[in-house]
């Protein structure tokens, strides 16, 4: 398991409520790459509850949709947007029975869409959600110059 960097938190003004670890009321989520997938593991807080100890549907496709952007910066080395969402609530999720495993991994590519497959699984590594999310694409340089990618070599893996 290789855990990546954020290069956004080098932007003045970035707080990305999925990622950025400056963001007190976000996720903070972080991420690691392992093989083919990257791979989230995050603690539900309870301030993210739709219903009493049960995590946010939005909350779910939140976490699915982030994970998806970060196959795109690492996995094809460029940004995006997400353009569809398909998404599966399978199992309720809890904020108070331990960390979840979110993973992501590229399905396909169809031209400039991605199709990434995403999941999340609950303490006991049961299949709480999943999503196929579709991500557009941009070339490097238009998502340099557009979307502030900072370039693939920024996220390159810290060992741990």
């Amino acid at each position: 398991m290789k855990k990546l960097n954020n290069p956004f938190t080098e932007i003045n003004g970035y707080q990305c409520f999925g990622c950025s670890p400056d963001n007190k009321t976000g996720l903070q989520l972080t991420f690691s790459e392992v093989d083919d997938m990257i791979v989230s593991y995050w603690e539900p807080k309870a301030h993210f509850q739709g219903w009493i100890n049960i995590l946010h549907g939005g909350i779910q496709a939140t976490l699915l949709d982030e994970i998806a952007s970060w196959v795109v910066f690492v996995k094809l080395k460029t940004s995006g947007v997400t353009s569809k969402m398909d998404i599966r609530l399978k199992k309720a999720v809890y904020t108070n029975k331990g960390p979840l495993k979110i993973t992501a991994k590229l399905n396909k590519m169809m031209r400039n869409i991605a199709v990434i497959d995403t999941f999340i699984y609950n303490n006991d590594g049961e299949l709480c959600a999943q999503a196929e999310i579709h991500y557009f694409t941009y070339d490097v340089e238009i998502a340099k110059e557009k979307l502030l990618y900072p370039g693939f070599e920024k996220f390159l893996p810290i060992e741990e």
